[in-house]
């Protein structure tokens, strides 16, 4: 790279950076304490890069460096030169929806409440987001009993106006009808600001200064305005109601979950306010370089409060690197001396809904991954992207993929997954024993094999010891008649070079070999010297991905079943009985099912095992 600066001219302070191409465009924007040390990272031998920075590296022209400060100057800049030239090796966000909130029109002479996805209202106050409209409009409509400003539209307030008559909502008490003239605009201000108090936060006192009216209402008999003041009390408290408390009254802050893989991270965020959960908010991030937990948690919250203001905690997985230059960025958007203290929830309630947190962000992934692969443009796209980068004549309607797992070298066994028109095919998976082998190309040489052997002689079923032995021959025939136009093997050159070996010594000709390695997401081609790169966010990718973790997930699974079933596995899980101890116990009883049926005093008098070990080998042994 002609390009590359020399050490010595790289500075030592702390700075932002910018990779740029050949045609001058940001490719990627990052920030460091020490620039030299930092860039030295990108300019190490291409081979002990992680394969997307090294793409990123590749695909540049020229870098360029800004010295500031410090930390905190160097974290602004970085931010706003993100903002301004979106690199795209950069995180990248992905929000496609449009989150409804409550907002209370402060700046009008007559103020209004509405649910809007319009976040630009001048000088309005927001709540939320909230992530569902309904929820929200029914809580306006409860706490319009309790605070009863004006919720109609700017049309319905003049037509009143010039009318005379107020609309139903006056008529029913959910409007103090300053439209005409049943209240000041002054008095109507007050309750809006009433309201918004009461949304942020401020519940408590307003229901014990409401609870005070009506007992001294009915203390002097005017039962009318204590009965009115009973019915505001019971629609704060309904409203309080759809927000379970989940923390201390006193307690403002926003809780973060991240799930994330090679790909992509989906990121919730619980918004509390005086307790109660006001708002829930999810958006999908993808992933173009390796940025590791504490990186990406940095690029979330910036992210998160482009356009809003935040609390003074704020709770999230793990605690970046710059953790003070970001809590300083992050205290100047509350305001001139206002601290922010980024963290992670350690224990008690805070940690129990970073849990709930947690595990939402999670099920976001799952649903992002679920409804990406069901989508059948984004599913024709992939395997006409998949023909296009391997080559192929026409698109792999049928991709079979193989996994090898084992524990230590014991209990080998793989998986094979099918996929047909980019859909699993549950009903074709198959699942195979290895009795013996040297290593993990040696089981993948074994298992190609035999399915191979099956395609070359359909009369011979090889595949007889993995089958549901409760199936016939002739079905198992029928779905191994149709081989697939793609194959794929879990792992780099030394996998691809094993399978294409089975391929070989079967004669099977016409299938198309791939293998795909783990974390780098490189997609390795027989004889080939560089690997295939698809696009980080190209549906090919995702698909070829997603049918790798299939088969990984299958082979995990039934490694496990193994164990679970091996008695050698069980007794050598037990501290104490160590590999002697257990060949002792197997010698003694002969067999696994009399080891199984006997009892503490039996397998006390094995020579080596005592009555306390017994009992433990009893009680594991009945699990």
């Amino acid at each position: 790279m002609a390009w590359r600066p020399k050490a010595g001219e790289i500075p030592q302070q702390p700075g932002v950076y910018r990779f740029r191409d050949d045609k001058q465009r940001v490719l990627y924007v990052g920030k460091a304490k020490n620039l030299r040390s930092r860039l030295s990272n990108y300019f190490a031998p291409l081979s002990t890069l992680h394969e997307r920075t090294r793409g990123m590296v590749l695909a540049a022209a020229s870098v360029e460096w800004t010295v500031v400060g410090n930390d905190f100057e160097a974290l602004q800049l970085e931010y706003t030169w993100i903002k301004e030239f979106d690199p795209p090796f950069n995180v990248q966000y992905k929000d496609d929806k449009s989150y409804p909130y409550l907002a209370i029109t402060l700046g009008d002479p007559v103020p209004r409440v509405l649910v809007t996805r319009n976040h630009n209202i001048p000088n309005a106050r927001y709540f939320g987001p909230y992530s569902r409209a309904w929820a929200i409009r029914d809580t306006v409509d409860v706490m319009l009993k309790a605070f009863p400003m004006r919720s109609c539209s700017d049309a319905t307030y003049k037509r009143a106006q010039q009318t005379g008559r107020p609309c139903l909502l006056g008529d029913i008490g959910k409007c103090a009808a300053p439209c005409v003239g049943r209240v000041t605009p002054e008095e109507h201000k007050s309750i809006a600001l009433d309201f918004a108090s009461f949304m942020s936060g401020n519940d408590s006192r307003y229901i014990t200064t409401i609870t005070k009216r009506m007992k001294d209402a009915a203390a002097v008999q005017d039962y009318e305005a204590a009965a009115r003041y009973r019915d505001q009390v019971g629609a704060m408290e309904t409203a309080l109601a759809k927000n379970a408390v989940v923390l201390n009254d006193g307690v403002d802050a926003d809780l973060f979950g991240i799930a994330h893989d090679e790909l992509a991270a989906a990121v919730q965020q619980f918004i509390v306010r005086g307790g109660r959960i006001r708002g829930v908010r999810g958006w999908v991030v993808d992933k173009e370089l390796d940025v590791e937990l504490p990186d990406l948690v940095e690029s979330v919250l910036q992210n998160a409060y482009e356009d809003s203001v935040p609390p003074r905690d704020v709770f999230v997985p793990a605690v970046p690197a710059d953790n003070p230059a970001l809590e300083r960025w992050l205290g100047e958007l509350r305001g001139p001396g206002a601290r922010v203290e980024v963290k992670v929830a350690r224990r008690g309630d805070k940690a129990a809904l970073a849990q709930t947190v947690s595990a939402n962000a999670m099920n976001a992934l799952i649903l992002y991954k679920t409804r990406r692969s069901g989508d059948f443009v984004a599913r024709s796209q992939a395997l006409s992207d998949i023909q296009e980068a391997l080559g192929m004549d026409e698109a792999p309607l049928r991709i079979e993929c193989y996994d090898v797992s084992h524990l230590s070298g014991t209990n080998i066994v793989a998986s094979m997954v099918v996929f047909e028109d980019g859909l699993p095919r549950k009903d074709q998976y198959r699942r195979f024993s290895i009795p013996e082998s040297s290593d993990d190309t040696e089981s993948l040489y074994q298992v190609l094999s035999r399915r191979l052997a099956y395609l070359k002689q359909p009369e011979r079923d090889p595949l007889a010891d993995a089958l549901d032995e409760s199936e016939g021959a002739e079905s198992r025939r029928k779905k191994f008649a149709y081989p697939p136009q793609l194959l794929i093997v879990d792992g780099g050159q030394p996998q691809v070079a094993a399978a294409q070996r089975a391929l070989d010594g079967a004669g099977v000709s016409g299938i198309q070999l791939a293998g795909i390695a783990k974390r780098l997401e490189e997609i390795w081609l027989p004889g080939a010297d560089f690997p295939v790169i698809l696009p980080r966010n190209s549906d090919a990718l995702f698909l070829i991905q997603r049918i790798r973790d299939e088969a990984h997930r299958f082979a995990i699974s039934y490694q496990r079943q193994r164990r679970r079933n091996d008695i050698q596995s069980v007794l050598a899980e037990i501290p104490g009985l160590g590999p002697s101890r257990v060949r002792e116990l197997l010698k003694h009883f002969g067999s696994v099912a009399r080891l199984r049926a006997a009892d503490e005093q039996a397998i006390a008098e094995v020579r080596g095992i005592g009555p306390a070990l017994a009992s433990t080998v009893v009680e594991r042994l009945k699990q």
